[in-house]
């Protein structure tokens, strides 16, 4: 049984996310993909994010109509810093021996693997599978000095190029500019309702 894992703030979750799991479903044929917002990631702790509860559902709304996506709030229930070894360990308990892990990223996530806590252990518990980005070069001699088998546990993909940024959304959030056809149709009227994004900018001009 495969499982896809795919973390992040989503902070908001776009199309980029949701490309990204459906091409692994589809190339790598997972039984499904979970969605893992996280609490506190560690290479953002100084960046402030949205309330767990508000990031939460917007990948819930995301992913409702898709039958072989799901959401798991396993970092959400537990404090400190949302570290991806710990959150595979925990994923493999709950799903069993017979679940086989593909951790989802990007290629600059991958360039950067070496400086995670216990990369070692990410690669031993999961397979990694990489989306391709434009800019972005991994320099695999060097990872597999760093992380000996890394190479032949990693899989490539390339993806249609977007260019859709969360960091950008939640820009664009704060300037007044549209996001419609950047995320799905439900998120953006949540953020919307819940006046996400745009206390950032009150807070910014009120300084």
């Amino acid at each position: 049984m495969r499982i896809g894992i795919l973390g992040g703030t989503f902070d908001p979750i776009h199309y980029g996310h949701l490309i990204l799991a459906e091409e692994a479903w589809a190339c790598l044929e997972l039984e499904r993909v979970l969605f893992v917002p996280a609490r506190e990631p560690p290479h953002k702790l100084r960046q402030p994010n949205s309330p767990a509860a508000d990031r939460l559902e917007m990948v819930r709304l995301s992913v409702a109509s898709n039958p072989h996506f799901d959401v798991s709030d396993i970092e959400l229930a537990r404090p400190g810093p949302s570290y991806t070894v710990d959150t595979l360990a925990l994923l493999q308990e709950a799903l069993g021996p017979q679940a086989e892990l593909y951790f989802l990223m990007g290629l600059d996530s991958l360039a950067n693997l070496p400086t995670w806590h216990d990369p070692a252990g990410i690669a031993a518990r999961a397979r990694l599978v990489v989306a391709r980005r434009p800019g972005y070069e991994a320099d695999l001699e060097r990872l597999e000095g760093v992380l000996p088998g890394i190479t032949a546990r990693t899989h490539f993909l390339d993806l249609p190029e977007i260019g859709i940024a969360s960091h950008d959304l939640r820009r664009r959030v704060r300037e007044g500019l549209p996001i419609r056809y950047q995320l799905p149709e439900a998120v953006e009227e949540y953020i919307y309702a819940r006046g996400l994004y745009r206390e950032m900018s009150a807070e910014r001009n009120a300084q």
